[in-house]
């Protein structure tokens, strides 16, 4: 039975038959009653119902993993980063340069609250961040291409115990991560690609990576 701040959605339908737009809506809002599509009225096309809950695992992932999110320029991609980091049990993420922090309202339209779980701190310089990091014993991966890169996918837990927290890093848009970063990481991570573009939505490729990391650690 939800409680009583679960909220409640229903689907609306168009009853123009040449439309038929069919869309969500909170159950207790009037918003929808007119199709947003035609203008036409609307009628509920369901009962009303919670979002499926996915169930969580049993145990609780042990190894440390963090992010360093270098210079990103959407404040979108970076809180869809503090929503996948949330899901993943990344234990914070380290934000540089020009990469939005919560402060940012923009952020909050992605991460859906996650800005308020997941600790984070701010530096003005990524490169100062990392070797911060890396003196306390990080190992630091970035996630980029290039001819010294290895497959996120042949990555597997060393044998014998947790190991060194990991610091996985992800780096701007367009330009991709400080050649100077690159040079302190530990390993370079590729993720493949079987279509024409050479590289995926950072948020993405921030998903992908943590989630096969927290699998295989």
């Amino acid at each position: 039975m939800p409680s009583n701040d679960t909220p409640l959605f229903q689907f609306r339908q168009c009853q123009n038959d040449t439309c038929r737009f069919r869309f969500p809506v909170y159950a207790a809002s009037p918003q929808g009653e007119s199709c947003p599509r035609c203008g036409r009225p609307t009628q509920f096309g369901t009962e009303p119902f919670t979002g499926h809950v996915v169930k969580r695992p049993d145990v609780t992932p042990n190894h440390v993993i963090e992010g360093l999110l270098d210079n990103i320029r959407s404040a979108f991609n970076v809180g869809a980063i503090f929503r996948t980091a949330d899901a993943a049990a990344i234990s914070h993420l380290h934000l540089c340069g020009m990469t939005a922090s919560p402060d940012n309202p923009r952020l909050a339209k992605t991460a859906l609250g996650a800005e308020k779980t997941v600790p984070w701190t701010y530096y003005n310089n990524a490169l100062d961040a990392a070797r911060q990091l890396q003196a306390k014993g990080y190992n630091l991966w970035a996630i980029e291409g290039g001819e010294s890169a290895e497959s996120l996918f042949d990555v597997t837990a060393e044998p014998g115990g947790r190991g060194a927290p990991i610091l996985l890093i992800v780096g701007n848009e367009l330009t991709g991560i400080d050649p100077h970063l690159l040079d302190l990481c530990d390993r370079v991570l590729y993720i493949p690609m079987y279509g024409r573009k050479s590289s995926l939505n950072v948020e993405v490729a921030f998903g992908i990576a943590a989630y096969h990391l927290r699998q295989s650690f």
